[in-house]
């Protein structure tokens, strides 16, 4: 069996960002997002979220700077669990429950100096940490590098491409940033995210996915696939 995880980043950014994460899911194929808690728009983006039941959210862990440096002091083991203790306690007491998934803005989870304390805090709530969990991670449904903007990228031709080529036997996320650019918003990349809603929502998306037998799914139904799946990740 093969399915996805279509998981919005970037929650709780700006409001939207919330709505464009909201429409994507209401209308499109995007299953699952993860919040930002301390963000202009975090309460509303964990209020939204509270009134879509079929989406799982997860933490999306924000430690940098508006320059998107690391922030001072983070680098320490002791202080970086202790932020992310943190912005786990503000999650529960925004959505009522701990998150279905946990990942970081930037994937700063990658450092070497700030991974151990992500998988303690994963570990510790049983929670699949991206790129560190049975549920293979793609990330390259974005519509920007080089500081050019590459919209073919996240176009409906360019996501059908990539779930031929990406999506295998087992779990798979795709990672996205559907949203509204809006003057809350401190991101570079900004009008990629009404594209990506866009796109989302095409009903040939969904269409190609039906065809191919893709099933649409959040992180606890993939998390359910993988622990009735094979010592591959593929169904038994």
């Amino acid at each position: 069996m093969r399915c996805i995880v279509v998981n919005g980043d970037d929650l709780g950014a700006s409001p939207g960002v919330n709505r464009g994460i909201a429409e994507a899911h209401q209308w499109g194929v995007l299953t699952s997002a993860s919040l930002m808690v301390d963000m202009p728009a975090s309460v509303e983006g964990a209020a939204m979220a509270r009134d879509l039941p079929g989406l799982s959210v997860g933490l999306h862990a924000h430690l940098t700077d508006v320059r998107s440096r690391l922030r001072a002091g983070l680098e320490v083991p002791d202080r970086c669990q202790a932020d992310l203790q943190r912005q786990l306690d503000r999650f529960v007491e925004l959505v009522g429950r701990v998150p279905t998934h946990l990942d970081s803005h930037h994937n700063v989870h990658r450092d070497p100096r700030l991974l151990p304390s992500f998988l303690h805090l994963a570990d510790e709530h049983r929670m699949p940490l991206r790129e560190h969990s049975p549920v293979r991670h793609v990330g390259s449904f974005y519509g920007q590098w080089g500081g050019e903007t590459h919209l073919e990228q996240i176009s409906v031709a360019g996501l059908i491409r990539l779930l031929e080529t990406e999506v295998r036997d087992g779990a798979t996320e795709i990672a996205c940033h559907p949203g509204y650019a809006d003057a809350q918003l401190r991101s570079s990349y900004r009008g990629e995210r009404d594209a990506e809603v866009r796109t989302l929502c095409d009903p040939a998306v969904r269409e190609f996915m039906s065809a191919r037998r893709i099933r649409l799914v959040d992180f606890p139904e993939a998390m359910e696939v993988l622990a009735g799946a094979g010592p591959e990740g593929a169904s038994s």
